[in-house]
């Protein structure tokens, strides 16, 4: 087209006055006709076209819509008016501008302002017909293209005027119409710029007019230019400037960021697909924006070398006038380049920051609900060391399944979330690499031919270590994150259980156990260290041995190697090195990416809940899908177990070996070992033939002996077992719908569990759960639930924070306030697991005439499982009674009772307490000591302020060796002088040569990039202050010639840069060193720092803030802090100061831009430190929630599903996620502000270089060599400025985690474990001696919670003989657990002292004191491992010995079924023998059909033997179970001091007769202290202590307590309604005789 316009010109003849005409008409021409394509296309034709291309993933209204369902008003809606100031301003431009044009045209019969003309018309109607109140980006676009036409024009004459003397000048009425022109350009795009992204919706307009209104985030209604420039993020910055920030100075994530609407996006995604396809689908278009982005930026990065070698090439020779100004012409287009490479690096590098952050909503988003919905697997037991040591012994065995347990989660949620999210970020070397390397090897093809291949040879040879230690790379990323799960599994276990360690002195052992997992991990991350090592070795000197092979064979293939060759072929080979150390470095990421998502994709993979159960998952309820009844159809069940993926039907499918390198291919890493045929697994638990359906709108007990399957009924009912049978079905109502008209009772279920669970946070919040606040409804419940007494004697009654599980109630506190929470839902159906064991006599009483018999549990269907039978039963109206594992007895109260059943099963039952634990009379002296209680138990975690810290520093060096670090220093300095060498030899290499060093023409013009990299290499860190002496004079007569002998050249050049590798490796090797040293040697101290934390830290620290410190804080240490600190040391100190210096001694008058150029570049690094600090570390605070809410979620899963409760736990965890990652998001955008006005401030400072370069340039020239040097120095100025202050931000984060890290080093301790100068004796304590020394003497004791606090107990004074028996009694608050914890020390008094045996046990250490006192807390813990590991954890007793312990407490029968229990070890119901012929089974149509079918003896029990596997926590045995394990480690230690509080609440009468007699005799040598809970346990004991209020009131035998009128012990046993037997128990026992009962 423009030979017929312009047929005497050039298409790049900008001169040309035809040529800019015509360019400058048809380039916003163009754009306009795209524009009006566009517009005209037909909506059927758009959405096609849409239909197979990827789509953006969260838009703006389609977020809100998500965020505010109740309220989806599309943004895009004006709210008034479409006119706005701007659009008016635009549309009378356009107008203006068409009128304007059309007259030249018309006056001139010019085609190009009609061309013009024609382009505004589009403009102006566009403006006028469809104006917007938001950016028309189209009319921006067009206004730039314009912008851009019109500068071109003018730039053209202004040239033609002062360059090339052409005198034909237009007039003044011309140059004033231009002028005019270019304004009004300037001001629509202004106003253009001025106009918001988008508009607020209403809710938005609502918050605006709040008190939120500086939460909302600015970014989706900032104006277009503030977008452009980042400048939205400015406030921020300001105000963290010179202010602490808080997490109400930040943000909230805009809707499309947020983390509800993104995952629910996600959700509609691909649903049922595989969790990497679903990724890829939903970022798709994001992600080909972001690829379009970078390779616009590569594009202008080289167009910037390209302009300065054209720069250059003008000025190489005689100055004059034109040659100046061309010069000036690239110096602007340079400087033009760099603004438009900063402004696509800053929108590619937000699409990867946005893309990361959707990423990291959907994987921890993901995770968290999964968790909801998945099956329950907390029973499951895992493969000890040695079972996962012989998995790699075998080989094509079948791969045992496990599931996720709280540390795998844990660190699914903190590091491979955060892995895979930051993948995105740095994907820009998938894009870039490839294409520098293809650049770089066609421009080497260009310079010597083929030789250049047979350097591109070696990587053939290169090729198979890569792929051994990329392989290498995926095991290694493998066992690192399985021993990562496996410490956070650990130490999960050890700071939950860690008081019940502390009973037991079993620190040491359980510190040990954690340093061992840590071991392992350790040597992971070595092996991985020395796999880098060998990666980075390799990738340095490929470049080396690439140039030698090449220039080797140019030489002896007959070519001369000519130093411009050389320089030209260096050059390239360095440009080569960076991508290739990417590209490798990427690799491993990516198959390291793979690991983690292939484990995030298990977890997701894991089996879920029947869809009926599970709230996310329940289809809308229909009278088909909907059942009005509670109960069982004839079905087996089985505690779930995870199942193996060799189980699934579907076989993957094979894969081709070129996949064996993506996400999906995975390497066999470990092959399971073949089951041997002796080896026998534990008998699983298992309900058998259930068929049951409970009466609606009554009360149903269930009862039975203990481990008989009664909670395991309930967990059935509610859908947590996995069903094995075939037929059969659940009955279980959830349609939280459906509303009773009559009594307002929804079709739904509410639970309390045996073991009650509660939720960090106010009484009230936890009994409301979710539900709105009915005043008279929550103080009746309050009322028959017996809390109100609780309430009374608390500060702030129903608001006072429970803390983590509930640890500042008591646990019959805990079990009512579940209790109220399942009462107080309007539900229909109320399961209910045993929730008066935890009750006394009179509160049950309480509870059974104001709730059960009460107008709250009215017309509602409750299963009660309880021993309490004979007291529940008249308001019972079926009974069930479970045996092994099978309904032994169920039908009504009076079918029972007429076959004479009931009598059996209320004689199995276990009596009513009589003394209460929590009483509802006693509880107004509840917590006395707390009296002064402060309104918050837990604090909100602290963050430090300000700088950091010299002494975080010094921590971190310390432990990882100052000798370290000043070899890190000496090496850095090495590498700097190898660098320096490398510059130093070239020179003399250019002097050994008498051919001037200078790239060949053809090759300057087509690869312009070559040459600035060769300038470069004179400037590399650490090198620019030598220019002087590598462009001065250099000796190299006694050097052969350069021309003549090259190798020698290029075999020196070759050594040095290997040299250069080999140091830099060493660098690296000692960094890693280091960081090993100090990762150890402080993981080790916050270890013993946090197990010897005294009780309390841990009653208000949460369990999740704790976990965090040892996860993300600990990989900090472990991979990145050495590393930062290495960088900042070696590159973020010397990179600026060498290039300034290099600019001001080449150019002094650089001195005087550079000043202000300073202080800028100090101000905007100053406000971003200042406020980057902050946020990260609010970030790292604002983890702690989130994995504390998994670690709570994970705990009361059962009863969240229960109660239907699963979106609005998800909704909590989309607000966790949000305050978390709101912190991390602003971060990185003022990470963005900083870089993009660095950049900008940059363009200008190598602009203003340039220009003064022009200016101090002689007529002579010969200025080029020293002009690249400057202009180099100064484009490489603000980039290594930039990376200065993300190495100190990068470093502090990093040191934040240190800060951390050290605030846990400094908690309290307990007193020491041992103290080596005043060790107990070995047969410390004593029993043998006499009345006249007592075993335990306690003297004028007075114990305070906190100095501020009054005493607990007032001089408290008492002796007790060896061989004793005596009781702790009193009313709630009166002392007597302070006592028992006294004597472990968990209290240390603040007058008196406790002596046993003779000795102050405050001059001993805990470990000498704890380990020769036994205290069998009531509610019993145990811990992963077998049975064997928890009965003697330190291996110091025989397996006859631990067996024996089994038997004694009833928990096996014989010798033979503790070593290898196969067979149930309870004979069958006595009921079942008196039965005369065969029963028949109930109907679920006839619920009172009494059903006495005999039990067989078969394997329906679990059996249990040393063997048997725990899972952690023990939730795989019944909580009776746990308690009898807890009496056999005491029976095994055979203390001589036993302090118990009475722990056998949750087990049936018949064992609990068994195991007092078992007390009773193999106690006998021991002084048995019992916190008495029930009378009639202590009423034939030796002594009684009563209590009151702190002080000793009674203390005496029970006989002669209970017989002193007014005394205190009496008046409980008339209280309890058992005096007549309680006095006859201590008859008997004062005589020496048996109790007749």
């Amino acid at each position: 087209m423009l030979p017929a316009v312009c047929p005497e010109s050039s298409l790049t003849d900008l001169t040309d006055e035809c040529t800019r005409a015509a360019l400058t008409t048809a380039v916003p021409a163009g754009v306009a006709f795209l524009l009006l394509v566009a517009r005209l296309t037909p909506n059927i034709v758009k959405s096609r076209v849409l239909s197979w291309t990827p789509q953006p993933f969260l838009v703006l209204d389609e977020a809100e819509a998500l965020l505010y369902p109740e309220d989806a008003t599309p943004t895009s809606q004006p709210t008034a008016s479409r006119w706005s100031l701007q659009s008016i301003a635009l549309a009378t431009i356009s107008w203006l501008q068409l009128v304007a044009w059309s007259v030249i045209a018309i006056l001139h019969r010019d085609s190009f302002a009609a061309v013009v003309a024609a382009t505004w018309l589009y403009a102006a109607l566009v403006a006028t017909l469809a104006p917007s109140r938001t950016a028309p980006y189209g009319l921006f676009a067009l206004w730039l293209a314009f912008l851009v036409a019109s500068i071109v024009d003018f730039g053209g004459l202004l040239y033609n005027r002062f360059a090339l003397g052409e005198a034909d000048y237009p007039t003044h009425e011309v140059l004033y119409a231009k002028v005019a022109n270019f304004v009004a350009l300037v001001v629509a795009a202004g106003a253009t710029a001025s106009m918001p992204l988008a508009t607020p919706s209403p809710k938005v307009l609502e918050q605006l007019a709040g008190e939120k209104a500086s939460l909302v985030s600015p970014q989706d209604y900032a104006s277009l230019w503030s977008w452009l420039t980042f400048a939205w993020v400015t406030p921020i910055i300001a105000n963290g400037t010179y202010n602490t920030l808080n997490p109400s100075d930040v943000w909230d994530m805009s809707p499309t960021l947020a983390a509800r609407p993104t995952f629910r996006k996600f959700s509609s995604i691909l649903p049922g697909q595989s969790f990497l396809r679903r990724l890829v689908s939903a970022h798709a278009y994001d992600m080909l924006r972001h690829f379009a982005l970078v390779y616009a930026s590569v594009g202008f990065q080289y167009l910037q070398p390209f302009f300065l070698n054209r720069l250059l090439a003008s000025i190489n020779g005689i100055s004059t006038p034109a040659a100046r100004s061309q010069a000036l012409v690239y110096a602007l287009l340079m400087f033009a380049a760099s603004i438009t490479k900063t402004e696509t690096d800053l929108q590619y590098l937000y699409l990867c920051r946005k893309t990361s952050a959707h990423l990291r909503c959907e994987i921890m988003s993901g995770i968290y609900e999964k968790s909801l919905r998945r099956k329950d697997y907390s029973g499951v037991t895992k493969k000890d060391a040695s079972e996962e040591k012989k998995e790699g012994e075998g080989e094509g065995e079948k791969k045992e399944a496990e599931s996720a347990d709280i540390g795998r989660i844990v660190n699914l949620m903190s590091n491979d979330a955060q892995r895979v999210s930051d993948f995105v970020i740095g994907i820009f070397m998938l894009v870039s690499a490839p294409v520098e390397v293809i650049l770089c090897c066609v421009f080497l093809y260009y310079v010597l031919g083929w030789s250049a291949f047979a350097g591109f040879a070696t990587f053939i040879v290169i090729l198979p270590i890569n792929h051994w230690l990329t392989k290498r790379s995926i095991r290694i990323s493998e066992g690192n994150l399985k021993a990562t799960d496996k410490r956070m599994s650990v130490l999960n276990e050890l700071i939950t259980e860690v008081k019940f360690i502390k009973f037991f002195a079993w620190e040491q052992k359980w510190i040990e156990r954690a340093l061992e997992a840590r071991k392992v991990e350790l040597s992971w991350i070595v092996k991985d260290r020395i796999n880098n090592s060998f990666f980075g070795l390799m990738w340095m000197t490929v470049p080396s041995i690439v140039s030698v092979t090449s220039f080797t064979v140019y030489i002896y293939t007959g070519h001369s190697l000519t130093v411009p060759t050389a320089f030209t072929a260096v050059a390239l080979f360095n440009m080569l090195q960076n991508p290739l150390n990417l590209i490798p470095h990427f690799v491993a990421s990516l198959l390291r990416i793979g690991v983690s998502v292939r484990r995030i994709e298990s977890f997701l993979k894991e089996e879920d809940v029947p869809d009926d159960i599970s709230a996310l998952k329940r289809a809308a309820p229909t009278a088909a899908n909907s059942s009005d009844v509670l109960g069982i159809e004839r079905a087996s069940f089985v505690w779930n177990k995870p199942v193996s993926p060799d189980d699934k039907k579907e076989k993957p499918k094979a894969k081709k070996r070129w996949l064996r390198l993506s996400f999906w291919a995975k390497e066999p890493t470990e092959v399971p070992a073949p089951v041997k045929e002796e080896e026998e697994e534990d008998t699983p638990f298992e309900l058998r033939d259930i068929d049951v359906v409970f009466p609606s709108g009554k009360l149903t007990l269930v009862t039975g002996p203990t481990a008989s399957g009664k909670s395991s009924l309930l967990h059935a009912l509610l859908g947590e077992m996995t069903q094995s049978s075939a037929t059969g079905r659940v009955l279980i109502p959830k349609n939280t719908t459906q509303v009773d008209p009559d009594t307002g009772l929804k079709n739904c279920v509410s639970y309390a569990a045996q073991t009650p669970w509660l939720q960090h946070n106010t009484i009230r919040d936890n009994i409301l759960f979710g539900s709105p606040f009915e005043e008279d409804r929550y103080w009746a419940v309050v009322e028959a639930c017996a809390l109100k007494p609780d309430l009374a004697i608390l500060d702030d009654g129903d608001q006072t924070e429970i803390g983590v599980r509930g640890v500042s109630l008591s646990g019959g506190q805990k079990a009512r306030v579940a209790l109220a929470r399942a009462v107080y839902q309007r539900t229909k159906h109320v399961i209910l697991d045993d929730p008066l064991s935890a009750v006394d006599s009179h509160t049950a009483r309480v509870l059974l005439d104001r709730l059960f018999r009460g107008a709250l549990l009215k017309d509602r269907t409750i299963v009660l499982v309880t021993h309490h039978v004979e007291l529940m039963l008249p308001a019972a109206a079926y009974v069930v009674r479970m045996l092994d594992g099978r309904i032994d007895s169920s039908g009504t109260v009076a079918e029972l009772r007429t076959r004479g059943v009931l009598d059996e099963i209320k004689h199995d039952a276990a009596e009513v307490k009589e003394e209460p634990a929590k009483s509802e009379e006693e509880t107004r002296e509840e917590q006395k000591k707390d009296v002064n209680k402060p309104r918050t138990l837990v604090e909100d975690e602290a963050r430090a302020e300000g700088r950091v810290k010299w002494s975080v520093y010094d921590t971190y060096l310390k432990a990882s060796s100052y000798w370290t670090w000043a070899g890190i220093v000496l090496l850095i300095i090495i590498n700097q002088g190898f660098r320096v060498g490398q510059l130093l030899w070239i020179r003399i290499w250019g002097s050994a040569s008498s051919i001037p060093v200078e790239a060949p023409a053809s090759l300057a013009h087509s690869s312009a990039f070559v040459i600035q990299e060769a300038t470069q290499m004179t400037l590399r860190p650490g090198d620019a202050l030598h220019a002087h002496a590598l462009y001065g004079n250099a000796t190299t007569n006694a050097l052969p010639s350069a021309d003549e002998n090259p190798m020698f050249y290029v075999a020196i050049y070759a050594g040095i840069t290997l040299a250069t590798a080999v140091s830099g490796l060493l660098t690296n090797v000692i960094e890693y060193i280091g960081a090993y040293r100090a990762s150890r040697i402080l993981f080790r101290r916050l270890l013993i720092s946090v197990v010897r934390a005294p009780f309390r830290w841990f009653d208000v620290t949460p369990t999740g803030r704790i976990l965090n410190r040892f996860s993300r804080d600990v990989e900090v240490l472990d991979q990145s802090l050495s590393s930062s600190l290495g960088m900042f040391l070696g590159k973020g100190i010397s990179l600026p100061h060498t290039s300034c210096q290099t600019i001001s001694y080449v150019l002094p008058a650089f001195l005087i831009p550079a000043v202000g150029i300073t202080y800028l570049y100090y101000r905007l690094a100053y406000g971003y430190l200042e406020a980057g600090r902050d946020l990260r570390r609010m970030e790292a605070v604002a983890k702690s929630p989130v994995f504390q809410s998994f670690s709570e979620l994970l705990e009361g899963i059962v009863t969240v599903r229960a109660f239907s409760a699963e979106s609005r736990f998800l909704d909590g965890v989309y607000t966790k996620i949000d305050t978390m990652n709101k912190m991390w998001w602003a971060f990185w955008m003022t990470n963005r502000w900083l870089l993009y006005r660095f950049d900008i401030i940059g363009a200008f400072a190598v602009l203003a270089t340039a220009l003064l370069g022009l200016a101090s340039m002689g007529s002579e020239g010969n200025f080029a060599g020293w002009a690249g040097l400057t202009i180099t120095s100064a484009m490489s100025l603000t980039m290594s400025i930039y990376w200065t202050c993300r190495f100190i931000t990068q470093l502090e984060l990093d040191l934040n985690s240190v800060e951390r890290v050290i605030e846990y080093l400094d908690l309290a301790q307990e007193p020491p474990a041992i103290i080596e100068s005043n060790r107990p004796p070995a047969y410390w304590p004593s029993s043998s001696g006499g009345p006249e020394k007592p075993l335990l003497a306690v003297e004028n004791l007075t114990i305070k919670y906190a100095p501020d606090l009054p005493p607990v107990l007032h001089g408290v004074s008492f002796s007790l003989q060896a061989r004793e028996r005596v009781g702790l009694l009193g009313r709630t608050g009166s002392g007597k657990s302070t006592i028992a914890m006294s004597l472990l020390r968990f209290v240390e008094p603040a007058e008196g002292k406790i002596l046993i045996d003779g000795i102050d046990i405050s001059t001993i250490g805990l470990q000498d004191l704890r380990s020769n006192v036994t205290f069998i807390p009531q509610d019993a813990a145990l811990f992963s491992g077998t049975i064997r590991d928890n009965l003697d954890p330190f291996g110091e007793y025989s397996d006859e010995d631990c067996a024996d312990a089994l038997i004694r407490v009833h928990l096996v029968s014989t010798r033979e079924s503790a070593f290898a229990s196969a067979k149930p070890s309870r004979a069958p119901s006595i009921a079942s023998a008196h039965q005369n012929g065969d029963q028949t089974p109930p109907s679920p149509d006839n619920a009172s059909t009494v059903t006495d079918a005999t039990t067989r003896v078969d394997d329906a029990r679990q059996s249990v033997s040393l063997a048997t596997k725990v899972s952690a926590g023990g939730t795989n045995f019944s909580q009776g179970q746990r308690q009898l394990v807890a009496l056999a480690r005491a029976l095994l230690r055979r203390a001589p001091v036993i302090i118990m509080d009475e722990a056998t609440s949750s087990i049936d009468f018949d064992t609990d007769a068994k195991i007092q007699a078992t007390i009773r005799e193999e106690f006998g040598n021991s002084l048995l202290l019992t916190v008495a809970h029930r009378l009639k346990t202590v009423a034939d004991y030796d002594r009684l202590i009563v209590l009151d209020q702190g002080n000793i009131v009674e203390f005496d035998t029970p006989l002669n307590l209970i017989r002193k009128q007014d005394g205190h012990f009496r008046n409980m046993a008339l209280k309890s309604g058992t005096f007549s037997e309680l006095e006859a128990i201590a008859v008997a026992a004062a005589n020496n005789k048996p109790s007749s009962t």
